[in-house]
């Protein structure tokens, strides 16, 4: 089958995709500049790395439900989706175009476009059949383990997450880091709670317009080449610098100081990055801070919750735990650590709405949050003390 590659209205290069969403063979370049990033390479695209980057908008069959969704549209799996729906995302601009029936940006984009929530439901259990069931949704792009749906509400679109057992912990999580960071003046996506499908789900809005994208520090690493000597972490820094994002290591600190606030496990490189405008192809900055699901010890029974030590807890990114992480940020006096006063009372306010989360687990949670406050205020004044160089 072919299709065009499409960033918008600008067309990028011809392909060929087989039934799997396979990206099997490339024709025509008509613009370099738009492909995606780390696909081209010294005057060549890169076929392997941009199957690579296509067949990495598929729901990742580890997705809570995955399973008997795909059962449902007989399907045999995920990666099928991305071609039902030409690929359209609410995360970026790129899309294909059937060669045969060409489409057009402004009548198919989910931005401007209303959708259905037919895969949604389906992917959180509720009825449908693949007879009656459309396939042309930005839930068939959507990245993450949990389940979730996107809506349409008051005309914004809105990402619904849902939360895993025992705890259902993840989607509470989502909301007190929002909190914190707000108060700590941190760019962030701001969560709330809401029922959906009798499920307690967290709602935020797309961060992404019509004319933006989100590119993944995974993307961004791929514009250059790490020296051997150097840290991934001064590398991913390096990229965005020379991309013309100037505040980016201010901006990965905030990360990392609130990632340690809440005890982040799943910080990588998929969940951040930076944000670009798709028309111009300038930078605009770093993405606010989203997906801090898997934090606050939330698949930890109470009695493992050690908020003084994180031996026990591994993080993907850059160091073994998010205390390791702490040691790259240069100057943590520039954090007002006061304006933490009391954040414990309001997520306590907030859990004891749970339907799953009780006590004694609210009271630790809380305490633990206000220990890893202490914490951080103590590391700070040594820091002062005894400045990195």
């Amino acid at each position: 089958m072919q299709y065009t590659l499409m960033h918008r209205n600008v067309s990028v290069i011809d392909l060929e995709i087989d039934e799997y969403s396979n990206i099997t063979a490339l024709g025509t370049l008509y613009s370099a500049e738009h492909l995606p990033i780390g696909t081209f390479h010294k005057n060549i695209v890169d076929r392997k790395m941009l199957n690579a980057w296509w067949t990495k908008r598929s729901i990742p069959a580890s997705r809570q439900g995955l399973r008997e969704a795909l059962d449902t549209l007989n399907l045999s799996s995920s990666q099928e989706l991305i071609r039902k729906c030409f690929g359209l995302s609410l995360s970026d601009q790129y899309w294909v175009s059937p060669t045969d029936t060409p489409l057009h940006w402004e009548e198919i984009n989910f931005f401007e476009n209303s959708f259905s929530e037919d895969i949604g439901n389906i992917l959180f259990g509720k009825g449908g059949s693949a007879e009656s069931t459309s396939l042309v949704s930005p839930d068939n792009t959507a990245d993450g383990n949990l389940k979730k749906k996107w809506k349409i509400s008051d005309g914004k679109r809105i990402l619904i997450k849902s939360s895993s057992a025992p705890y259902h912990q993840e989607t509470y999580n989502e909301v007190i880091a929002s909190i914190i960071a707000g108060r700590l003046g941190i760019s962030h996506v701001t969560y709330q709670m809401m029922t959906e499908h009798g499920e307690e789900c967290c709602v935020c809005e797309d961060f992404i317009t019509k004319e933006t994208e989100l590119v993944s520090a995974a993307q961004v690493m791929r514009s250059g080449k790490k020296r051997s000597n150097q840290s991934e972490y001064e590398f991913y820094i390096e990229c965005c610098e020379n991309l013309g994002v100037s505040d980016i290591r201010e901006e990965m600190e905030n990360m990392l100081v609130l990632d340690y606030l809440i005890a982040n496990t799943d910080r990588h490189l998929n969940n951040f990055g930076l944000i670009r405008d798709a028309r111009t192809l300038k930078w605009v900055g770093a993405a606010p801070i989203f997906d801090c699901g898997n934090s606050l010890w939330f698949n930890l029974q109470s009695s493992e919750i050690k908020p003084e030590d994180d031996s026990e807890l591994k993080t993907p990114l850059w160091k073994k735990n998010p205390t390791y992480n702490l040691k790259l940020v240069t100057d943590l006096s520039r954090f007002d650590l006061s304006v933490l006063d009391g954040v414990e009372d309001e997520i306590r306010v907030l859990l004891e709405t749970s339907q799953h989360i009780k006590e004694p687990r609210i009271g630790t949670l809380c305490s633990a949050v206000r220990t890893r406050i202490e914490l951080l205020n103590e590391i700070a004044e040594e820091q002062t003390k005894c400045p990195i160089k």
